[in-house]
């Protein structure tokens, strides 16, 4: 049996690391890269996520044989990225916009290792219900809106304002397991404790 070689997961999610754990893996370090997330001019949203999970990738520090895992989830209202939102004001319009209507979260992954990436993203359909006055500032009052695309947290307490998706639950969350795992070994690492 090989060696099985260090996972660098280049996020500081902690939802990430939660995810991964569901498929038995835990990173040998994590390293947050440090990039520009603003999008470009005119950039559309599943471009713009695809060149984040690409950026960040590429910004993590590694050795050749060490294998480092990306991911960046936007959240899109049609053509606009609703990204983390700067405060709670931007948390209550990100919401309100969402309410009662079906938006995409798109949920970029790139693996690399040496010169190599290989990348996948995924697309999911989601639809908010309409939410009451009482709903949006219960939420906001949670605090749960940090840190997330879109201003929500599917895994959270926003679950109860999200009646139905099409697409990949842990996708919405911050990682696609599925397709995560396919470029996990396309890279060459062992998954499910390298049984072969």
């Amino acid at each position: 049996m090989t060696d099985t070689p260090n996972l660098i997961l280049g996020s500081g999610s902690p939802r990430r690391r939660e995810l991964l754990a569901q498929i038995g893996v835990t990173p040998f370090a994590i390293r947050p890269p440090d990039i520009d997330e603003d999008p470009l001019k005119g950039e559309l949203p599943r471009p713009y996520c695809i060149r984040l999970a690409r950026e960040k990738a590429l910004a993590i520090e590694a050795s050749d044989d060490e294998i480092v895992l990306s991911a960046d989830t936007t959240v899109a209202l049609g053509r606009r990225i609703l990204g983390k939102p700067e405060d709670e004001k931007e948390a209550a319009e990100f919401l309100t916009m969402l309410s009662g209507r079906r938006h995409r979260v798109i949920t970029a992954v790139a693996v690399r290792k040496g010169a190599k990436v290989w990348e996948k993203d995924v697309v999911t359909q989601v639809k908010m219900k309409s939410l009451s006055n009482l709903e949006l500032n219960a939420y906001l009052a949670s605090g749960d809106w940090r840190g997330k695309a879109g201003g929500y947290g599917i895994q959270g307490m926003a679950g109860a304002l999200v009646p139905w998706i099409n697409g990949s639950f842990t996708a919405v969350v911050g990682l696609p397991l599925a397709e995560t795992a396919g470029l996990l070994t396309a890279a060459g690492y062992p998954l499910y404790g390298g049984v072969a």
